[in-house]
């Protein structure tokens, strides 16, 4: 398949993904009668739910199904061994040669990222298969890890051979898929070595995929940052002259100076697909 652009960045590996109009194989279809989006893999569901509750604190009731294909290649024990390895190049070539990916058109970020918020991988990771009831606050999402295949126990084979890498700093990341309207994390690849990492007491290396805004959308954003900016120093400018004004104005310049830099890379929505026979 045709490779995507790499985008030179100080950040994320930023990849333009031109030549897929979608839907992707993997993709979040749309409910006909205003239920939650389920997770489709080709023509075959991956997830069942249902709305649970009322107003926007809802509950979502959701059943995993078999049926998950990795989008990336079995790993041996030397690949992780390699030193100096980047593992989002890595990502990124298999997810454009995957047929069970969720690339389309568009700008995509592929992220290292080797920690998160408390209670990302302990309360909020999901343990039990196949039914998990997801609560959704308002305003914030779930903001948890969702396997989508059962777990291998801590003894496992191969759950203890990923252990050995955990323990000498050699273990791959875990692939996730930052899932807008779950504000959270699907696992792509590395349920195992998820398993493993959480077993010697830490969290997973991961790589993290997520959509990012098309330049015209994070540009009118920036148009619109640019004008408050302007209205809060013009009023800065009509107080007296003095160090705190001077202080405060410095405060403001670093803050719009750091939104435009992220503005780019910030998380864009997760498209929902039409049902197959609506598209």
């Amino acid at each position: 398949m045709e490779r995507a652009v790499r985008e030179a960045t100080p950040g994320p590996l930023v990849l333009d993904v031109r030549g897929r109009p979608g839907p992707p194989p993997l993709r979040f279809v749309r409910a006909r009668d205003g239920g939650p989006p389920t997770l489709h893999l080709g023509d075959r569901p991956l997830t069942r739910a249902r709305w649970h509750g009322d107003g926007c604190c809802r509950e979502l009731h959701l059943r995993r199904l078999p049926g998950h294909r990795s989008p990336l290649p079995p790993l041996r024990a030397a690949s992780m061994r390699t030193p100096e390895a980047d593992w989002r190049h890595r990502c990124a070539r298999w997810l454009e040669d995957t047929p069970h990916g969720p690339l389309h058109d568009g700008r995509w970020s592929v992220t290292a990222r080797a920690s998160f918020a408390p209670g990302i991988w302990t309360e909020d990771f999901v343990r039990d298969w196949p039914d998990a009831v997801l609560a959704l606050l308002c305003g914030g999402g779930w903001h948890g890890v969702l396997p989508l295949r059962p777990l291998s126990p801590p003894g496992a084979p191969r759950v203890k051979a990923y252990r050995k890498h955990a323990r000498d700093g050699t273990l791959a990341p875990v692939l996730l898929w930052w899932v807008s309207f779950l504000d959270g994390w699907l696992i792509l690849d590395g349920h195992d070595r998820a398993v493993a990492a959480l077993a010697e007491g830490a969290e997973p290396p991961c790589t993290v995929l997520a959509r990012l805004p098309e330049e015209a959308q994070w540009r009118r954003t920036a148009d619109a940052v640019a004008e408050g900016h302007a209205e809060r120093m013009s009023r800065l400018s009509e107080r007296p002259a003095g160090p705190g004004t001077e202080r405060q104005r410095a405060a403001l310049e670093r803050g719009y100076a750091d939104a435009l830099a992220g503005l780019p890379y910030d998380e864009a929505p997760t498209p929902l697909w039409p049902p197959a026979d609506d598209a």
